[in-house]
């Protein structure tokens, strides 16, 4: 994890050094006027969701999705208003959908079973969720600060989050043909074979109010020998405003 984490970060120190110390930042400082530009506060994202390494032993179905929330307050460089830091709070959840698998999310066994049903009575749909509260941080370059709204932008970050809820729902128990048994709900909820916290490192590009993220979870998702040495990831888009 630190392998990635830090240059990660010796990156984000870097450019940030880069742009306080630009000489020609000085010239341009006086000439653009940030007054009246979006800050792009507030973050929505959507994106599909994944596990790095997920073992052949367990099988998904369908796509699996990334919902985010995120509030943040940008300050852009004196220096250079090219470059902007935002920090903030935010929500994050994860779904995560399995095709006749049993998680034993609250099972009482030494690691979390994700157990092929493919031959006997299962759920017809099984879900896993992870809700997350987060606070990110991220070093943003708009090509045309003073109109935010209609620029090509980039931006690097990392985020840390905080477990706030596992939980699974499975729906409609059938028989190994398809067959419905009974109809109805199952929910359970558990954070025990879960690591209680999480660092994320982010990337964002896109134009004006849409762009296209990408995050990568450095720290595994489970608990040391409690299941599988996972790294979640997601891709989308990020609606932002205000």
């Amino acid at each position: 994890m630190k392998k990635i984490v830090l240059p990660a970060l010796l990156i984000l120190i870097t450019i940030s050094a880069l742009a306080q110390n630009n000489p020609s930042s000085e010239k341009k400082k006086n000439t653009i006027d940030l007054s009246g530009r979006a800050n792009d506060h507030f973050m929505i994202q959507l994106g599909s969701y994944g596990w790095n390494g997920i073992p052949d032993t367990i099988h998904t179905k369908g796509l699996s999705k990334s919902i985010n929330f995120y509030f943040l307050f940008d300050f852009p460089f004196k220096t250079n208003p090219h470059f902007s830091i935002a920090i903030g709070p935010g929500i994050g959840s994860d779904m995560m959908y399995f095709n006749k698998t049993y998680v034993g999310i609250k099972d009482n066994t030494s690691s979390i079973a994700f157990t092929d049903q493919s031959d006997t009575t299962h759920f017809k749909k099984t879900k896993l969720g992870m809700a997350w509260i987060e606070a990110p941080i991220e070093l943003r370059y708009a090509f045309d600060p003073a109109n935010n709204a209609k620029s090509f932008k980039l931006a690097l970050g990392v985020k840390i989050g905080a477990l706030l809820n596992a939980h699974t729902r499975n729906k409609d128990f059938v028989n190994s043909t398809g067959n419905i048994i009974y109809q109805y709900v199952q929910k359970e909820a558990s954070k025990k074979f879960f690591n209680g916290n999480r660092i994320v490192v982010t990337a964002r590009a896109g134009w004006g109010h849409f762009t296209l993220f990408y995050n990568y979870q450095v720290s595994s998702l489970f608990k040391e020998n409690r299941g599988p040495n996972v790294n979640p990831y997601s891709f989308g888009l990020t609606l932002s405003g205000l």
